[in-house]
């Protein structure tokens, strides 16, 4: 399980990255409450590189603040590729930023099924050009290693969008 240097050389990594080339970054957070958000922004001058970020827990405030469909919501569940995906774009749509990032996941310990178990976790990252990148993971252990896990698999997916959105 990633450790909180380990969170912060990765999100150090990738400001730099983002300051080198003129990007702005957004999050969507549900599972992780804020958590990818707050780490971003433990960086000294993180405000040069990090435009927003949303937490959206509720299904309400998914579609109040990303304006993710209802109708997707009632048919996918929020923990889906679709949901996520509607979340990555929202980010993007109501914001400056250039990338943005969005989690949604069973962290646990409750509120897992059959089809969807806890640890659980759909992430989507989006790219003002269009470009976007799902993916689904089922992370192991407590309800802080799922949420821990995902922030480090949102902050890494960062740099493969970063490499399909520029040259």
């Amino acid at each position: 399980m990633p450790n909180d240097s380990t969170l912060q050389a990765l999100a150090r990594s990738l400001g730099t990255l983002c300051q080198t080339r003129g990007l702005w970054l957004s999050t969507a957070e549900s599972c992780t409450g804020g958590w990818v958000a707050k780490t971003l922004t433990d960086i000294a001058g993180s405000s040069r590189w990090f435009e927003r970020g949303f937490i959206t827990y509720s299904n309400q405030a998914k579609q109040e603040l990303l304006a993710v469909p209802p109708e997707i919501l009632a048919g996918s569940g929020a923990v889906s590729e679709a949901v996520v995906g509607a979340m990555a774009r929202g980010a993007i749509a109501h914001s400056r930023a250039d990338l943005s990032l969005a989690i949604s996941g069973i962290a646990g310990p409750s509120g897992g099924s059959a089809e969807k178990p806890v640890g659980t976790v759909w992430l989507a990252w989006a790219c003002r050009s269009g470009a976007e990148l799902t993916r689904l993971v089922h992370l192991p252990g407590n309800r802080e290693a799922v949420r821990r896990q995902a922030v480090m698999i949102g902050l890494r997916g960062f740099f493969d969008i970063i490499e399909l959105a520029t040259p």
